[in-house]
């Protein structure tokens, strides 16, 4: 990736995190890179194009953030209280690859249009896949149920995070989604 263009990349992912796509326009971004307008067009055909690179690039530094912290569990136990520290981190500003905490770009990104472009919605879509896969990989004993609530609590703790400023809502989830890596009971 060229020098300029990857100036023009994280300086959109930090202002589109940090104010919302709709928000940020292509003027804002040249003036935080410091590049020219005609610099940015050579690199990105359109603002979809530039909010589609930066939805990518969060995508791979969130995804290699979280293949970091969820290294070496010995147990499902183990794996839930990696996840949940690790969220508990990120919430509190102390995962600086990440950034300051503004929430999901993911859900903030596919939430702010009703008519949202459907690339761009494929594209948050396909991030919240891609997390599954790593939880799901991650997990020494692989257990569909226990999957489907870490991705709910996960999802939810980030936007009571966010939205209610929580910021211990993490924490909490620990406790919860270890009830998930029990058996499941039987029907009577």
């Amino acid at each position: 990736m060229s020098d300029k263009r990857a100036l023009l990349l994280n300086s959109a992912l930090e202002l589109f995190y940090e104010k919302g796509t709709a928000t940020v326009g292509i003027n804002e971004i040249i003036a935080h890179s410091g590049v020219a307008k005609k610099t940015l067009y050579h690199h990105f055909s359109s603002k979809e194009d530039l909010i589609l690179a930066a939805l990518s690039l969060r995508d791979q530094r969130y995804l290699q953030w979280l293949s970091e912290r969820l290294t070496d569990a010995d147990s499902n136990a183990d794996l839930v209280r990696q996840l949940f520290n690790a969220l508990n981190d990120w919430f509190n500003d102390r995962a600086t690859e990440l950034g300051h905490f503004r929430g999901c770009f993911f859900i903030n990104t596919a939430g702010e249009s009703a008519t949202l472009n459907q690339l761009i919605a494929d594209r948050c879509a396909s991030h919240k896949v891609a997390v599954r896969r790593l939880i799901t990989s991650s997990l020494p004993q692989p257990n569909d149920r226990l999957v489907d609530a870490l991705c709910l609590l996960k999802e939810g703790a980030t936007t009571s995070a966010f939205v209610q400023g929580d910021k211990q809502a993490a924490l909490r989830c620990i406790d919860i989604a270890l009830a998930f890596d029990a058996p499941a009971p039987f029907a009577v």
